[in-house]
């Protein structure tokens, strides 16, 4: 029935879609083994993509030649740039997503992707055979053979939904969980744990009063996730903005004596950045008012997702409460938020290219790692891709860096550090913001994905295409002078000071307060120039000049932090290094080591704990 695959991916949310993506175009046959084809790519939580360092994460998959940077264009309803008040390093693309859509654009492509065949069954356990994973078998005891095995399970494994004092198992609501896999991983001797995270109340937008809320519109003009030709968002709907009041939070504390967060019914760590409700409420007693964006989930649907509100409180406490929010007092309540507790495998036990430790061709994405977020789901599940993929076929592995991609950052920190909670992306965890920028991505990747057989060709002539421009038109601003006639008017209304002699364009870039937009609204012969680019991305050559003139000082320094970091992470530390007969070595230093085996002297410098001292003794027992 079943031919031999080259790489089987378990799940088929965020992380396991881009696996099946990435592996079948590079060249595998992958089967994509999910419980419920009807909910494929289903955006479990809030109707959204990108945001603050996230928004980073989808250009990079998109720059690879993954798929979520088009999907999210192709089905958007609103886009903002957040951040736009800082520096380039900080922007951050989000947009709100049609959810329907979104889902049934990413099993279209799926489908129209050559390799990718599908199977709905429940993956109870994996085949290994002699320490490698060698297939799946599902829980209606057919065995599937591959040369690789992808687990994307999300919150499937052993899920547990709690409504107040109510719980039953589930992996989202109206689904069961998956098990079995968590059970065979343990005796095969991988550590496990327990995770939480939790959902609002979805509600019905007929029932709400707009009008007293402040309305949150897209921006004007629209931009896009991905690098190739998606269309640019020409109408937009708004979110709107409202509150929490004293009156919210007397209701909510009448449900604290049922809440599973509070009475310990649920042990795993929720995330920090997402608390709930009433985690917001307790914790920030002094507030008196929480922030709740009200976002549609779809261009015609009438469903409302509460942003802000995720609970698990009874649903009639929920309920109560919601009708004492400004432009919620007739409100209708589709389904009460949940918080849903689940399986997962602390992240030390993998390599760097998300293949497991203890067992060869098995790689894990997503959730199950100990993320938070269909964004760093999603690019852990393109890298499990294409590390399977090499693994089928044989081939070298492919490893971002720290300095290469916040997708480096993401792989580097969960295997280096763990995490005991949902770990979130945040550009605070990048050293090297200011060259993983969200306006790069193409430049820093596309040429990376292309080598591996990953971005097409016609993504690769893209960037080289750019790259010509912007070179291009640097050269001709050093070239090119302006007279104080011609430009001190708009220095003076921008509140920078005039020129007195002619002045190269390069210069007057540089200045933090003129845009180079503006100065090609005044000059007649930059606009000309402007006009010979390609309309494609004209654009985005502009803001690329502009950028790299203005912040070419703090991209050099970064660029010589990474390369100093690079030379650590080229010393390479062997598998059989015993640290244990290392006395010099600190006791702490001894078990993480133990723990990790780290692979570089670089990751090794990265853990928590460890000292100059003991790197140091470790480059003197390598012979460095």
């Amino acid at each position: 029935m079943f031919i031999e695959y080259d790489v089987i991916v378990v799940g088929a949310g965020h992380a396991g879609c881009e696996a099946a993506a990435a592996a079948a175009n590079m060249g595998s046959k992958v089967l994509l083994v999910t419980m419920n084809m009807q909910t494929i790519a289903q955006m479990s939580c809030n109707p959204a993509m990108g945001g603050v360092a996230k928004g980073q994460i989808v250009r990079e998959i998109d720059a690879l030649g993954g798929y979520s940077g088009i999907v999210s264009d192709e089905t958007m309803i609103q886009f903002r740039m957040l951040n736009r008040s800082k520096g380039p390093a900080m922007w951050s693309p989000r947009c709100q997503s049609d959810r329907m859509r979104f889902a049934e654009k990413w099993r279209l492509m799926l489908e129209q992707t050559p390799n990718v065949d599908f199977w709905q069954d429940m993956a109870s356990g994996i085949i290994v055979e002699n320490g490698k994973a060698s297939g799946v078998i599902t829980s209606m005891g057919i065995k599937i053979k591959s040369k690789s095995v992808v687990l994307t399970n999300g919150t499937f494994l052993n899920g547990v939904i709690h409504i107040g004092e109510k719980q039953f198992g589930g992996g989202r609501t109206g689904e069961k969980a998956a098990t079995g896999i968590t059970e065979q991983l343990v005796q095969l001797g991988f550590r496990s744990g327990r995770m939480k995270t939790g959902t609002p109340p979805r509600i019905d937008g007929r029932s709400l009063n707009y009008s007293i809320m402040e309305e949150q519109k897209g921006d004007e003009p629209a931009s896009k996730f991905s690098f190739t030709d998606t269309e640019v968002l020409k109408i937009q709907r708004s979110c709107h903005i409202t509150y929490t009041n004293t009156k919210v939070h007397e209701i909510l504390k009448t449900g604290f004596e049922k809440s599973p967060m509070f009475q310990g019914r649920i042990q795993g760590l929720g995330p920090r950045y997402c608390p709930s409700i009433e985690d917001k409420i307790n914790r920030f007693a002094e507030r008196d008012r929480h922030q709740l964006f009200i976002e549609p989930e779809g261009w015609n649907t009438v469903e409302v997702y509460v942003n802000g509100f995720s609970s698990s409180l009874p649903e009639e406490v929920q309920f109560k409460a919601l009708k004492q929010i400004q432009g919620f007092e007739n409100v209708k309540m589709f389904r009460p938020g949940y918080a849903i507790e689940y399986d997962y495998f602390p992240p030390e036990q993998l390599k760097h290219t998300l293949e497991t430790k203890l067992v060869k061709n098995l790689f894990f994405a997503g959730q199950i790692n100990g993320t938070t977020g269909y964004e760093e789901a999603a690019c852990q599940g393109l890298m499990a891709g294409i590390g399977a993929h090499n693994c089928a076929h044989e081939k070298p592995e492919f490893i971002l860096t720290r300095s290469d991609a916040y997708i480096g950052v993401l792989i580097d920190d969960l295997i280096t550090k763990g995490t005991d909670e949902p770990y979130r992306m945040f550009t605070s965890r990048a050293e090297f913001r200011t060259l993983l920028r969200q306006d790069n991505a193409d430049f820093r990747l596309t040429q990376r994905g292309f080598e591996i057989g990953l971005a097409s060709q016609e993504r690769i002539d893209r960037v080289n295409e750019k790259q010509t421009e912007v070179a291009r038109l640097i050269h001709f601003l050093n070239d090119k002078s302006v007279e104080p006639g011609e430009i001190n008017q708009y220095l003076i209304a921008a509140g920078t000071p005039e020129i007195t002699q002619k002045t190269k364009l390069i210069k007057l870039i540089n200045r933090p307060q003129v845009n180079i937009v503006d100065l090609i609204e005044r000059l007649p012969f930059l606009k000309e120039e402007v006009e010979k680019l390609n309309p494609k991305v004209k654009t985005e050559i502009v803001e690329q000049v502009e950028i790299t003139s203005k912040y070419e000082v703090y991209i050099g320094k970064e660029k010589e932090m990474a390369e100093k970091q690079s030379r650590l992470e080229n010393i390479k530390i062997y598998d059989q290094i015993d640290y244990a007969s290392l006395p010099s070595l600190s006791l702490e230093a001894r078990q993480k080591f133990i723990k990790i085996k780290p692979q570089t002297i670089g990751q090794a410098a990265r853990i928590s704990g460890i000292s100059p001292s003991d790197i140091s003794v470790l480059l003197v027992h390598l012979g460095r």
